[in-house]
């Protein structure tokens, strides 16, 4: 099954970082954040891509055509500019099939996702969808299976938000008990890892965002919603950013669920 990963916004809230590359291209740790949605999708065997492209389109290009020189040593003839690759010496070796396309640098996600739609071989019923920042320790098998149960056209995964302010508990005398900071909130948002039969293309139009094919789907009774409880995690902010890369260093990624 192919998982198209929406990779084209400019990502306007992150400038500090998106001025000069693309938003799934900020680095978490050593790699992309892009790299790391991948990897949990691969650790349940879906390791087939199809990277929606559009802003800065080329970086993540370049970064994946030169991987093998970034992740591995060697050796090279400046006469004929011919490498030699110490592959034996790379600790981990990704097992990707990536389809790049180019989808437009001002295209709506909609429609980023309808240009995809060619490379989606037809033997397959199914594809999935998500947003390029956006991790978490969701288990896609159970995903795929309710999706399949449903029987309907489109599945997102229910996650809950955090706050981006802290919160005051106080008691009924009007005295501040105590703050929590940026707590987890009990509503339901869409947190991206979706995925849809090829029905779902008849309901997108171009020039338009993917809510509207989620609500053209809901009015129809054809959307469903997976709810995950555990962790999910969106980069917004440079704050965040920092966030996602102190819970790496320290060990404390929960969204790395491969080996």
């Amino acid at each position: 099954m192919k998982v198209i990963i929406l990779c084209g916004g400019v990502g306007t809230r992150l400038k500090e970082e998106t001025e000069f590359k693309p938003k799934p291209m900020v680095f978490i740790g050593n790699k992309p954040i892009l790299w790391h949605i991948m990897k949990i999708y691969a650790s349940y065997g879906f390791n087939e891509f199809i990277l929606a492209l559009g802003y800065k389109a080329d970086y993540i290009k370049e970064f994946f055509l030169n991987q093998k020189a970034f992740t591995s040593d060697f050796t090279l003839d400046t006469r004929n500019h011919k490498p030699k690759f110490y592959l034996e010496d790379r600790d981990e070796v990704d097992n990707f099939e990536i389809t790049f396309v180019d989808t437009g640098i001002e295209t709506m996600p909609g429609e980023r996702i309808l240009r995809c739609q060619k490379y989606i071989p037809k033997k397959d019923k199914y594809f999935m969808v998500t947003y390029g920042d956006g991790v978490s320790d969701i288990d896609v098998d159970a995903l795929v299976k309710f999706h399949k149960k449903q029987k309907t056209i489109g599945t997102i995964t229910g996650v809950h938000p955090r706050s981006k302010y802290g919160l005051i508990k106080t008691t009924k005398d009007n005295f501040v008990t105590k703050f929590v900071e940026k707590p987890v909130l009990n509503d339901w948002i869409n947190g991206g890892f979706m995925i849809f039969d090829k029905r779902a293309f008849n309901y997108i139009n171009p020039g338009e965002m993917e809510h509207d094919l989620l609500k053209r789907l809901a009015l129809k009774n054809e959307l469903s919603i997976y709810y995950h409880n555990n962790f999910w995690f969106c980069m917004d902010t440079y704050k965040e950013v920092e966030d996602l890369n102190k819970m790496w260093k320290e060990g404390k990624a929960a969204w790395k669920i491969w080996k």
